[in-house]
């Protein structure tokens, strides 16, 4: 009996070792950490199983474990593609199944003050599968159902701001998604704001970009630069505004140049319709891609007498304001004797 006993524990023990190493096998094939290194795997619409595998071998320990899940699970015939994330401590199920979920990463899109929305699609699409002369033939399509001549034309509808999109968002997704923002922006409230102000919104947005650059972002002044333009439109001035002048530079040079430093009195002649210091009135479109603040501050203005501005020199970033030509004048000299000073050309 002892003996009967002895032989069935060590066969009894056998049997668990051995369910035991196979099921430390199964489990580590599919839900133990297989990562080798973190990072990002970019699967495109048209990609191949075998390039999924490939580009997914340098973040795992084990590729052949991965592709026998990834087979078992039929990866081959069930993809979505997508920027996935590889994480430490993943399994080869997780990252099978994440991918074939399609439950990629968000990747984070800054939309500055770019002069131009051609300026902004060469940015946006180099974290988007779409190359830029597909986003941007997709936008002049948009801009064209509008009744507008091109993408150039979509500038008012997008905002200085940070935001999130998936590597694979369409031109039209991502569109949407500023339309939504600008139709959430216009509240009852502003729309009143805006009639109120006895300018178009055509006017509202291109004075707000003029605010925007004159202000150099910053919003404590953006309402007195706003009032200050206001005053010369209603007065039939010219704006004189020198982002008008470099906007209209870069426009000529179809946005292939940086932007001019120092505006120059032979600068004040480009015929463009943008330069105010050339035409009366306010430009025909924005010059940038504003801010909401800077709209914010042309609905509701500051009511100053003011209609000249100079940079200040003793506080970089910022201006002084006069309503007197003799004022304005010793305020100018200043400025430019101080970039002079600088060698600023």
């Amino acid at each position: 009996m002892k003996k009967g006993c002895a032989i069935f524990s060590i066969i009894t023990l056998i049997i668990i070792l051995i369910a035991g190493f196979f099921g430390y096998r199964y489990y580590k094939k599919y839900y133990g950490d297989n990562v080798k290194k973190e990072g990002f795997v970019l699967i495109p619409h048209k990609a191949n199983y075998q390039a999924i595998i490939d580009s997914l071998s340098p973040f795992v320990k084990d590729k052949q474990t991965l592709i026998e899940v990834a087979e078992q699970k039929a990866l081959k015939k069930n993809f979505k593609p997508g920027r996935y994330k590889i994480v430490d401590g993943e399994s080869n199920t997780n990252i099978v199944n994440m991918i074939k979920a399609g439950n990629q990463t968000e990747d984070t899109f800054r939309i500055g003050d770019f002069y131009s929305v051609y300026q902004m699609i060469g940015k946006v699409t180099k974290k988007t599968e779409i190359d830029s002369t597909n986003f941007a033939n997709s936008l002049n399509t948009i801009a064209k159902e509008k009744g507008l001549n091109n993408a150039e034309d979509l500038k008012k509808y997008f905002f200085i701001d940070t935001y999130n999109f998936y590597w694979t968002v369409t031109p039209k997704e991502f569109f949407e998604k500023f339309e939504q923002q600008y139709k959430e922006f216009w509240t009852p409230e502003r729309v009143e704001l805006e009639k109120k102000s006895g300018l178009s919104r055509e006017q509202i947005y291109a004075l707000a970009t003029i605010v925007y650059k004159e202000s150099g972002g910053k919003a404590d002044e953006m309402k007195t630069i706003a009032g200050l333009y206001i005053n010369r439109h209603h007065k039939g001035m010219k704006l004189q505004s020198d982002p008008t002048v470099i906007y209209s530079a870069l426009q000529a040079a179809n946005f292939s140049i940086p932007p001019m430093k120092r505006v120059y009195f032979k600068d004040l002649k480009n015929p463009s319709p943008y330069n105010t210091y050339a035409h009366i009135g306010i430009p025909p479109g924005p010059i940038c891609i504003p801010n909401k603040t800077a709209l914010e501050a042309v609905l509701n203005a500051e009511k100053n007498n003011y209609i000249y501005m100079c940079a200040d020199p003793k506080k970089i970033g910022y201006h002084k304001f006069t309503n007197n030509d003799a004022e304005h004048a010793t305020n100018a000299k200043a400025y430019q004797d101080w970039l002079n000073s600088k060698n600023i050309k």
